[in-house]
């Protein structure tokens, strides 16, 4: 992983980036010359792509929010892929969407739409989950996998 020399960070070593946040998350898992990748289990590689994905200074880079969206990697690809029993990855999937909720307020602006989880650590991950089932509302022939069988990346087209 190289540093980037503007910032002193990390950069992100990805292949496939900038894809709505759902695919963004599984998009942390590639295929690199046969050789199986995870961002999320480097060392730096949860803040990378927090800082990423924008959840830097909201989400913190640590267990409890590593293993939600972990979770959600894991319910997300299962539905992408059949890699699962299809009710037991809906199940999983409907388990993180309980740990947050949309409220909806009157600001001075106007209308707001104001996200809400049991703790900051389940806000990335809940937000991924979130964005996936709007995904399926919109355009769900448009999420795609990577037309090379050995590779794990998924876009949207």
């Amino acid at each position: 992983m190289s540093t980037d020399p503007g910032r002193g960070r990390t950069a992100d070593p990805r292949p496939l980036t900038g894809e709505p946040l759902p695919l963004d998350l599984v998009n942390t898992v590639w295929i690199d010359e046969g050789v199986r990748h995870d961002l999320l289990e480097r060392p730096d590689g949860l803040a990378v792509w927090l800082r990423s994905a924008g959840f830097a200074d909201s989400v913190p880079a640590d267990r409890e929010s590593l293993d939600a969206l972990l979770a959600t990697r894991r319910a997300v690809v299962a539905l992408l892929d059949g890699s699962a029993d299809p009710q037991q990855a809906a199940d999983e999937l409907n388990e993180i969407l309980g740990h947050g909720r949309i409220r909806r307020r009157l600001g001075e602006a106007g209308p707001l739409s104001v996200v809400e989880t049991d703790s900051p650590a389940w806000l990335a991950a809940w937000s991924a989950a979130e964005a996936y089932l709007r995904l399926l509302d919109e355009h769900p022939d448009r999420i795609r996998k990577c037309a090379n069988p050995e590779c794990v990346l998924h876009f949207y087209d």
